[in-house]
């Protein structure tokens, strides 16, 4: 991505010693699995440029491209595997899950296990092998375990490249095991050229919503609608308890999670603005913000606040969406109480 050539020269320069495992780590929605991605392609590759890129002709970045490279592999939870779309990734979905059942969440021990015979035959190509890892933190703790005895006696010629949005999720004995990379969100300006760029429409709010993440914002920008948040928007901006539950009725066929997200943001912005002046994530609602902020109550605004941040943990798996989104909105409205 444009704001990543500082972080890739860093890892170029151990090119020919490079460490067997690289976490890079920082903000979701910034580009750090298409990043990890050409990295693998890039350390397969027979004939790199002189950069350190891939140069896309030879028979391993062919194969590559075809997600056919017998020295890759990559790891992660079943559920990124029926959604691609993770960080801008356009790899076509595979089948996963069991039939009747959810896919999974977590990366498991067997994910791990598999991972035993492809690291202990030889190479196909006498060069490296590559194992991609994201995200690390959806590690279970036995997968966790497991992969902490790969990287204390790590095979010959192998690298694993983990990404993380959250390092401090990780075992310290596997962040102690890896060459660790921070990656940092990208300047407001270059962002937002980027996404101009994918011909993303008002794109400065879709960038301010997703906290400055551009690859964050385009999956939302090409998502749909925005008839929900909108709604939702619009009784925040005006709460009242009995617009309450005609607004969750409204937003009942939304996620409970993207909801909950939406209104943690507001709240988020809400508390700065009353203590700092400042404002994040919906500066086209500045002046409604403001309003609200005069009149917020300091204690129940931080009440509120830790009760949005407790929903996230749940909202996955609410027993009732509708009577789980009048709850946070009823509680909302009682900060203006």
């Amino acid at each position: 991505m444009p704001w990543q050539p500082a972080s890739w020269a860093q890892l170029m320069q151990m090119r020919d010693r490079f460490p067997h495992a690289v976490l890079l780590h920082g903000p979701e929605g910034i580009g750090k699995t298409r990043f990890g991605e050409r990295l693998a392609q890039a350390l397969l590759c027979e004939q790199p440029l002189a950069d350190g890129q891939p140069c896309g002709a030879c028979l391993a970045c062919g194969w590559f491209d075809q997600y056919a490279h017998p020295d890759y592999r990559r790891v992660r939870p079943e559920n990124l595997e029926e959604s691609p779309a993770d960080e801008g990734e356009a790899e076509p979905p595979a089948k996963a899950g069991k039939a009747g059942k959810n896919p999974s969440k977590e990366i498991r021990i067997e994910q791990i296990r598999a991972l035993g015979d492809f690291m202990n035959v030889s190479t196909h190509r006498r060069g490296r092998r590559v194992v991609l890892l994201h995200p690390a933190e959806a590690l279970n703790a036995v997968a966790s375990n497991a992969l902490l005895k790969t990287l204390e006696e790590p095979p010959p010629d192998t690298v694993f490249i983990l990404v993380s949005n959250n390092i401090d999720s990780l075992l310290p004995t596997i962040l102690s095991r890896c060459r660790q990379v921070p990656m940092a969100m990208p300047p407001a300006d270059q962002a937002l050229e980027w996404l101009k760029a994918q011909g993303i429409a008002d794109a400065e709010s879709w960038l301010a919503e997703q906290g400055g993440a551009p690859l964050s914002a385009l999956t939302e920008a090409e998502s749909g609608s925005r008839e929900a948040i909108e709604a939702l928007l619009a009784h925040l901006a005006a709460p009242a308890p009995d617009s309450a539950l005609k607004t969750a009725d409204l937003l009942q066929k939304s996620a409970p999670a993207d909801v909950t997200a939406w209104l943690q943001r507001w709240v988020v912005d809400l508390f700065s603005v009353k203590f700092s002046g400042k404002i994040r994530y919906y500066p086209k609602y500045r002046r409604e913000i403001d309003a609200l902020a005069l009149r917020a109550d300091p204690r129940r605004l931080l009440a509120v606040l830790k009760q949005v941040t407790d929903r996230r943990a749940i909202a996955d798996h609410p027993l009732s969406a509708k009577l789980f989104i009048e709850d946070m909105l009823l509680d909302y409205s009682t900060i203006f109480a």
